[in-house]
């Protein structure tokens, strides 16, 4: 589990690339301190395990699905990624919960100044937005940001100078992609709902019958 704080930017050393995965050698400072060999680090918002450690180095595989879903295959050394290392259980919850797990990718449609922050404009699918609401939370290649405003095609978020110097969003240019990733509770709520709706559609639980039994 990760807040979506970034801790630093990374640098992508090598990229192999096998029949269908790959394998990422990527660089850093900060994440070093303590990082052990099976530790989770989110690298653009991905979720990757430390397979090999040398000095500020660190090696990741790469499975095909995790190719298709993000972004991950389209950099190059010396690309620059954001890296955090998964919540320390004693630590403080800056950002909100972040799984690594991506749910799409989007493309950047537009970046505008508004005084002393961003304003970032990601294009994105149905399957995004069905769970951005505005004011709402959503991880942006690995980023915690708030939803500033929604509409059919896509969203906006507003970035102030801090998160903009510690990250690379604001190195993105129209066309790009981005990961994405929404919020959790949502997801959750709705696969929960979805027995209970299944039930009542299919006859096997019926509103006369919650009606009769006091519900």
């Amino acid at each position: 589990m990760f807040t979506g704080i970034i801790e630093e930017i990374g640098t992508i050393v090598r990229l192999d690339r096998g029949a269908r995965s790959a394998q990422l050698v990527i660089s850093g400072g900060v994440i070093f301190s303590d990082l052990k060999l099976g530790d989770s680090v989110a690298v653009n918002g991905v979720c990757l395990t430390a397979s090999a450690i040398s000095g500020t180095q660190f090696t990741a595989d790469v499975m095909p699905e995790t190719l298709d879903r993000t972004d991950l295959g389209s950099l190059r050394p010396g690309s620059r990624v954001n890296l955090e290392r998964a919540m320390a259980a004693d630590g403080r919850f800056g950002g909100h919960m972040v799984a690594g797990h991506i749910d799409a990718t989007g493309t950047v449609a537009g970046v505008r100044r508004d005084d002393n922050a961003v304003w970032v404009t990601i294009a994105a699918g149905p399957e995004i937005l069905r769970y951005t609401i505005e004011k709402g939370s959503i991880a942006i290649d690995g980023i915690s940001l708030t939803v500033a405003a929604v509409d059919g095609s896509g969203f906006s978020v507003s970035i102030i100078p801090h998160t903009g110097s510690e990250t690379t969003l604001l190195s993105k240019r129209p066309g790009d992609l981005v990961n994405l990733e929404v919020d959790l509770v949502g997801k959750y709520v709705e696969q929960l709902l979805q027995p209970r709706e299944t039930a009542i559609q299919s006859g096997g639980i019926t509103t006369e019958f919650l009606a009769k039994h006091g519900f």
